[in-house]
């Protein structure tokens, strides 16, 4: 996970708009503003964006 990827996740978080957790939200919400870092991420990765998500830890 890159650094612009930990900025869009913490800006979808800080809107409040959805559960971290409902990853298709979260990607929903990355398109609509135009994070296409994060959707692409979010594809891949399930794993470590929800380890990211429980302890903050960034591997």
């Amino acid at each position: 996970m890159n650094k612009k990827i930990m900025e869009q996740i913490l800006a979808i978080r800080d809107t409040g708009e959805t559960n971290m957790f409902d990853v298709r939200k979260v990607q929903e919400i990355a398109m609509r503003e135009g994070y296409d870092e994060l959707f692409v991420y979010l594809t891949d990765n399930i794993g470590a964006y929800t380890r990211f998500i429980l302890t903050g830890e960034e591997k």
